[in-house]
């Protein structure tokens, strides 16, 4: 559940006449795209405009094979983001969303039915922080849902470290799993320098299991039964955009938790996910197949145990 964005996307910096590429993405489609990939049933809440190009992004929705019934339609501003990238797949953005229609998303849209018969209902932070509805919609679908699995992904254009702490606090006793970023979100959220500890902070406060993304390195896990794993990353074979790869971790990770696969066995595909989807341009212009994902898992395969230093 979230917010869905048309995306802007250029090979040089911003300017007039430089040629660009539309998309649509989103943290939220990035995820959800991400699960129906990797073998999931998935349904997209969040709000469209009531026009062609709302109908353009649910047929994209739609192409993505994720089901579109729980979009809802209204009259508004689609919320949009500009792109650029580097060679190096590094990223600058600019973005008009203030007001946008996704950002009307509220309590009213959703239907606890069918948020508790769901094997999982993902969202995050920046759902928390683009509205006081959207933040409302999170925390009552946290409060239904069968297991509810939080992203903080914290953006500081949008919101403060107080409100983003906050919201965090306030969702991980409800959470299935959590998966900040290490060190950005575990030192600004959580107050931890490493990610054994951020892990550790939030199963004490309540969340069933724990994924802390560290980036190039690998994943840090915490999970029931004092499961504590290192998950190495797996190289890319080819870096053209990084954006969509943390989203892509989630989506993977959740999808393959509800189809029964272990924690580490789910974090590992999550991790190959990451790392192929960034070989294409845009959030969702490249997305694996799981075919490709357990081929790249197994070819990036190492044993489990040590962690880098820092944690």
């Amino acid at each position: 559940m979230g917010e869905i964005l048309v995306e802007v996307a250029t090979d040089v910096a911003f300017g007039h006449g430089v040629p660009a590429q539309l998309g649509i993405s989103g943290d939220a489609l990035n995820v959800a795209a991400a699960a129906a990939a990797a073998g999931a049933r998935v349904g997209l809440l969040s709000v469209l405009t009531d026009d062609d190009l709302g109908r353009a992004i649910a047929a994209r929705i739609a192409e993505l094979n994720i089901s579109p019934e729980l979009l809802t339609f209204r009259r508004g501003q689609q919320g949009v983001y500009l792109v650029h990238c580097d060679p190096d797949g590094q990223r600058e953005f600019s973005y008009a969303r203030s007001g946008s229609v996704g950002s009307t998303l509220g309590p009213d849209d959703v239907d606890p039915a069918v948020l508790a018969a769901a094997g999982a209902v993902i969202a995050g932070g920046i759902a928390c922080a683009i509205s006081e509805s959207s933040r409302a919609a999170v925390f009552k679908a946290a409060a239904v849902a069968k297991r509810f699995v939080f992203d903080p992904n914290f953006r500081p254009r949008l919101t403060s470290i107080e409100e983003a702490t906050a919201a965090l606090q306030q969702l991980a006793p409800r959470a299935f799993l959590v998966t900040p970023s290490f060190p950005g979100e575990t030192s600004a959220l959580l107050g931890c320098p490493t990610p054994v500890e951020a892990a550790a902070k939030l199963r004490t406060l309540g969340a069933r299991n724990v994924a802390v993304t560290c980036g190039a390195e690998g994943i840090q896990l915490d999970g029931e039964g004092r499961n504590k794993t290192w998950i190495d990353a797996i190289p890319a074979p080819a870096v053209v955009d990084q954006t969509g790869a943390g989203d892509a971790f989630v989506g993977t990770l959740t999808a393959r938790l509800v189809l029964g696969d272990s924690l580490s066995a789910a974090a590992r595909y999550g991790a190959a996910a990451a790392s192929l989807v960034v070989g294409g341009k845009g959030g969702t212009g490249f997305i694996p197949t799981l075919e490709q994902i357990r081929m790249h898992a197994s070819s990036g395969l190492a044993s489990e145990g040590a962690a880098p230093s820092h944690a």
